[in-house]
Formats: C-alpha cells, sequence, structure tokens
C-alpha cells in the first residue's frame, strides 16, 4: 500500500470511505457533509492537506485530512482505513504521513476530536505520542475526546 497525495479522482472515494465508517457507529453530522462534499474548499484550499492510501490495484483503502489551524497547526481530520485494510499498519502510516507533513510544514502541534467508542484509534493516537486535553466546543455532537501532538524543537 501507499500513501498518495489527494487528486480529483480521489473525491468520491474520500467521501465513500468516511461516509461507511461514520454511518457504522453514529450519525452524519452537518460539518462531516460540508467537509466530505468539499475536500478542495474545506479542507486543501485554506492551506490542510490529503492523503489517501491506495492498494496494489489503485484501490482507495483509506485516507485522512489536515485542516489548518489558526494557530499554524493542523485538525487530523476524517482518519479512516477500509475494512479490507484494517490490520495492514495503514493507520499508522496515515497518522506518521500527517506528523512527517505537520513537521515539515513547522507546525507547532497536530489537534484532533474523536469519540471514546473508536478503541483502535484511540489507540493508535495515544501510541503516537498524542496526548488529551479538556473537553471544549466541537462542531460534532459525537466528540468527546480531545487530544494534541505539540512539536518541540528537538
Amino acid at each position: 500500500m501507499r500513501i498518495v497525495d489527494f487528486e480529483p479522482r480521489h473525491a468520491a472515494a474520500w467521501k465513500a470511505l468516511n461516509e461507511a465508517w461514520i454511518s457504522r457507529h453514529f450519525a452524519l453530522e452537518p460539518a462531516d457533509e460540508a467537509v466530505l462534499g468539499d475536500p478542495v474548499g474545506k479542507v486543501l484550499a485554506p492551506g490542510g492537506h490529503i492523503f489517501m492510501a491506495e492498494g496494489p490495484d489503485g484501490e482507495s483503502v483509506g485516507c485522512v485530512g489536515l485542516k489548518a489551524m489558526d494557530d499554524g497547526g493542523f485538525e487530523v481530520v476524517k482518519m479512516t482505513v477500509a475494512e479490507t485494510a484494517r490490520g495492514t499498519g495503514l493507520g499508522r502510516k496515515l497518522i506518521q504521513a500527517c506528523i512527517d507533513r505537520a513537521r515539515a510544514r513547522r507546525a507547532p502541534r497536530l489537534y484532533l476530536e474523536t469519540n471514546g467508542a473508536l478503541g483502535p484509534a484511540l489507540g493508535l493516537y495515544r501510541a503516537m505520542g498524542f496526548v488529551d486535553l479538556p473537553p471544549r466546543d466541537s462542531d460534532y455532537r459525537r466528540c468527546d475526546i480531545w487530544m494534541e501532538l505539540v512539536f518541540t524543537d528537538d
């Protein structure tokens, strides 16, 4: 599997992959629909990035976005791995791509919002160095956990 930069040809897969996991666990919310329906306008154009994971046949099997934040950091958004690619380490590769891109852009931190029911994702985020934050406002009703990974100069 390989991690590639989002191209217009990925738009349908970006939407389908995310709708599948969100609908399996939660209800799609207006904030989901906005980002999934317009990844260029909502993520890329404001200075963010989207990574897509492709399998050996070129099929999209995972994705993650980085939304630019006002403080120069990035919010990790819409990370998912298709059922067929779970357990392969792809989630770790996607998060590592986010970390590498944020460091290259000299971002002070990565931030994310998630839900406590997503145990494997929480384990991955914590293993990659994310720490819990106090609760705050969110555009998502399902959000009950906030995390960040702060970069130091070392």
